[in-house]
């Protein structure tokens, strides 16, 4: 992995995330940046290990 450093108003590289969706029903899903990308505001947020027994 390349880590790469942003400043404020950059735009963000283009990414691929492993996400999920719990209602009506859990699944798992893959989310890219390119499928907003212009359509979209975009907030990411981190929280390891939210929402888990650890």
């Amino acid at each position: 992995m390349t880590e790469r450093k942003i400043k404020i108003g950059d735009r963000a590289p283009e990414f691929k995330l492993r996400g999920s969706i719990t209602k009506p029903d859990v699944k798992r899903v893959d989310v890219e940046l390119a499928a907003y990308r212009g359509e979209k505001n975009i907030i990411l947020a981190f929280h390891p290990f939210a929402f888990t027994a650890t």
